[in-house]
């Protein structure tokens, strides 16, 4: 048996079990994620989360789901390991602006830090995807905006955007009395999304405050998606619910992300919290 030492974090709830590969190495990771994510059988979350050296960054953060697939990007996940790799003086104590190499390029990230120790991230997550072939999704138009799709025997009216990842977002009534354990595997396998997609079913409030569900990839529902809430203010800005370059509320069902939609770029920006540390015994 081998020790492996972990670090528990969430950002607003989307919780994932991390690893500083800068001290020991991880085998067979995808294995490791379906076993330690179970909730009653292992530590518990949406997956683990591999932080690495980097030759272009101040470190590279690997991402693999419940499911054990790997994910090119995560939204609240990064801001946990900046917050990580700040607290755990990976980089100096005044350097507060941080960069995380992740399978969707170099992210930048400035800390907000509280009696030395990171409490809140901004994340410059890069300019929204729209063309459909880089999402990807099979489509035959230039984007997918407002557009009708059949999931199971109903059509919902959906906007296509990647943050590094595929997301498919909705605009609904209500999110409350969604089931989405029922809906949410048909549309993460709908054969229109050929890498899966992550999907988030939107209540828009008013111009400034949108609520949001999601169910991720891999994953199922989970009680936050970083990108998720990213691609969920740019198909609001869209869709004409709300304007760029305008600080817009996302609730989700562990806490609210701010996020800012520009021409060149979106913004993220929200908590990240260390539950726990701990030593899990590997075969």
């Amino acid at each position: 048996m081998k020790k492996l030492r972990f670090t528990k974090m969430h950002g607003i709830g989307n919780d994932y079990i991390y690893f500083n590969t800068f001290e020991q190495d991880i085998e067979n990771p995808e294995e490791l994620s379906r076993k330690l994510s179970d909730r009653r059988f292992g530590i518990g979350g949406d997956g683990i989360i591999l932080i690495c050296p980097s030759n272009i960054a101040d470190a590279k953060m690997r991402i693999f789901n419940e499911d054990g697939s790997e994910a090119k990007m995560c939204g609240n996940g990064i801001r946990c390991v900046a917050k990580y790799v700040y607290d755990y003086g990976i980089v100096p104590a005044d350097k507060t602006t941080v960069t995380i190499d992740t399978l969707s390029g170099v992210k930048t990230i400035d800390l907000t830090v509280e009696n030395g120790k990171a409490v809140f991230a901004k994340v410059d997550m890069g300019a929204a995807v729209l063309k459909p072939a880089d999402i990807p999704m099979r489509y035959e138009g230039d984007t997918v905006v407002n557009q009708p799709l059949e999931v199971n025997g109903s059509t919902y009216r959906v906007t296509a955007v990647s943050m590094g990842n595929p997301h498919c977002v909705t605009f609904v009534n209500n999110v409350d009395s969604l089931k989405l354990e029922e809906i949410g595997p048909y549309f993460e396998n709908h054969p229109a999304f050929p890498d899966r997609v992550n999907t988030e079913f939107v209540r828009v409030i008013d111009d400034r405050t949108l609520q949001m569900r999601v169910w991720e990839r891999g994953s199922g529902e989970t009680w936050a998606c970083g990108t998720g809430a990213c691609a969920t203010v740019v198909a609001a800005c869209l869709n004409g619910f709300c304007k760029k370059g305008e600080d817009i509320t996302v609730h989700l069902r562990g806490g609210d992300l701010v996020i800012r939609y520009t021409d060149d770029t979106v913004v993220m920006t929200g908590p990240a919290t260390t539950v726990f540390e701990g030593e899990v015994e590997v075969s």
